[in-house]
C-alpha cells in the first residue's frame, strides 16, 4: 500500500475511533442529566450475561439485529456511491417483505428451491419499487429524496392495508395482529447456531442465530467486488462525480441512475429476509420497523465500504441490545438512542473533517511533485 493511500485509510479510521469516543462523551452528560451514573450505564451494557449460554443469547441477538443493518447499509451505499440519497429503503424493504412473505405462503416447493424464489421475488419487488424514483429523477427531474420519501409514506400505508384485508392469512379469534400466511417448514431457514459450535460455545437459547447471517456475508463480499473491482462499479462512481464526463467517455448516466436505484432497492428487498425466513415466517403487522432509516446512518458510519458497514452494523446491534440491560440498571433506554444519534453526527464531522485534512495531504504532495530544482545558470 502506497504511503498516500495507507495515510488516508489510517485517517479515516482514526476520525471513526473518535466519533465515537466524542458520542459517548456526548451520551455521558445525557446520562448525568437523567440522574443516572456513566459507569454504570457502560458497566451494564457490557453485562453479557452471568452464564455461557446467556452469552451466546446475547452475542446472537446483537449479530441478528445487525445482519438486515448490514444489507440495509449495503443498500443506502450503492445510492451514495453514485450521490443518489436513496431514503426509500425503509418502503423498499416493506413492500419486498410482504410479497416475498404472501408468495411464500401460497408455494409448496422443495426447500432449497422454495427459499431461492423467496429471495428472488423480495429483489425483485424491492428493485421494481425503487423503479419508480429513478424514472422520475431520469424523465421528469424529480429529486429522488423527494420521491422516495413520499414512496415510504405509500409503501407503508399499502403494506398496512393489504396485510389487514387482502393479503392476511389465517388468525385465531381474538388475536390483535395480523400477518399473511405462515410460511412452511420447506421456506424456513435453518439456523446457524454451528457456528457457535466451531468457538467451542453453547447453542444460544430460542430461535438462535437466523441462518440468513451466511447469505449476508456473501451479498457483502459480492458488493464489494461488485464496487471495486468491475466497469459497472467504475462508471457508477464516475457518473456520480461528474456526470457531464462520465457522459464524454462513453457512459450514460441515465442508465446509472436507473441501475444504481433498482441495484439499491433489490438489496433493500433482502432487509426482512433474516427476520421472514429465521422468526417469523411471515409479514405482520408488528414487522419490525425502521430498518430502511438506520440503515442510513450504518452507510454513513461505515463510509459506504462493506467492512465498514459491517462494523457500524454490529455497533448498533450491540447499542440495541444494550437497551434491556439498562433498564435492569434503572437508567433510561432511550440513552441508546442518543448515542446512536450523536454517534451519526459526530461521524458526519468527523467525515467533513478528515475529508479536508486528506484535501491538504493531497494538495502538499501534488506541489512536492510538481516543484522542479532550480539549476545554477538555468531559467526556471
Amino acid at each position: 500500500m502506497k504511503d498516500g493511500a495507507l495515510q488516508r485509510t489510517l485517517l479515516t479510521l482514526a476520525g471513526a475511533v473518535v466519533a465515537v469516543l466524542l458520542a459517548f462523551v456526548v451520551s455521558s452528560a445525557a446520562i448525568i442529566v437523567a440522574g443516572a451514573d456513566p459507569g454504570t450505564a457502560l458497566l451494564a451494557m457490557f453485562d453479557f450475561g452471568a452464564t455461557d449460554i446467556a452469552v451466546s443469547s446475547s452475542i446472537a441477538l446483537i449479530l441478528n439485529r445487525a445482519v438486515p443493518l448490514f444489507i440495509a447499509g449495503l443498500a443506502v451505499a450503492i445510492g451514495f456511491r453514485m450521490n443518489l440519497f436513496n431514503i426509500g429503503v425503509e418502503g423498499q424493504y416493506r413492500v419486498a417483505a410482504l410479497t416475498a412473505a404472501f408468495v411464500g405462503g401460497q408455494l409448496a416447493l422443495p426447500a432449497p428451491v422454495h427459499l431461492t424464489v423467496i429471495i428472488v421475488v423480495a429483489m425483485v419487488a424491492g428493485g421494481l419499487y425503487a423503479l419508480i424514483p429513478a424514472l422520475l429523477k431520469v424523465y421528469r427531474g424529480v429529486n429522488e429524496v423527494i420521491s422516495t420519501i413520499m414512496l415510504n409514506f405509500i409503501a407503508l400505508s399499502m403494506a398496512a392495508y393489504l396485510v389487514r384485508g387482502p393479503l392476511s392469512g389465517p388468525r385465531d379469534e381474538g388475536q390483535l395482529t395480523t400477518s399473511t400466511t405462515p410460511l412452511p417448514e420447506s421456506a424456513q431457514l435453518p439456523n446457524a447456531n454451528f457456528l457457535f459450535d466451531l468457538f467451542g460455545m453453547p447453542a444460544p437459547r430460542g430461535a438462535g442465530l437466523w441462518g440468513f447471517i451466511i447469505v449476508a456475508v456473501v451479498v457483502g463480499v459480492v458488493i464489494w467486488a461488485l464496487l471495486s473491482f468491475t466497469r459497472f462499479g467504475f462508471e457508477l462512481k464516475a457518473s456520480g462525480l461528474n456526470a457531464t464526463a462520465a457522459l464524454a467517455s462513453g457512459v450514460n448516466p441515465k442508465t446509472m441512475v436507473i441501475s444504481a436505484m433498482v441495484l439499491s432497492g433489490a438489496i433493500a428487498g433482502l432487509i426482512s429476509m433474516p427476520e421472514i425466513l429465521g422468526r417469523s415466517f411471515a409479514y405482520g403487522t408488528g414487522f419490525t420497523p425502521g430498518l430502511g432509516f438506520l440503515g442510513i446512518a450504518v452507510a454513513l458510519l461505515g463510509r459506504n465500504q462493506p467492512v465498514g458497514i459491517a462494523l457500524a452494523a454490529l455497533l448498533f446491534g450491540f447499542l440495541d441490545r444494550a437497551s434491556a440491560p439498562l433498564q435492569f440498571a434503572d437508567i433510561p433506554p432511550s440513552v441508546v438512542t442518543i448515542i446512536q444519534g450523536s454517534i451519526v453526527l459526530m461521524v458526519v464531522i468527523a467525515n467533513e473533517v478528515t475529508r479536508r485534512i486528506a484535501l491538504r495531504w493531497e494538495e502538499r504532495r501534488a506541489a512536492a511533485r510538481l516543484a522542479v530544482p532550480v539549476k545554477t545558470g538555468a531559467t526556471a
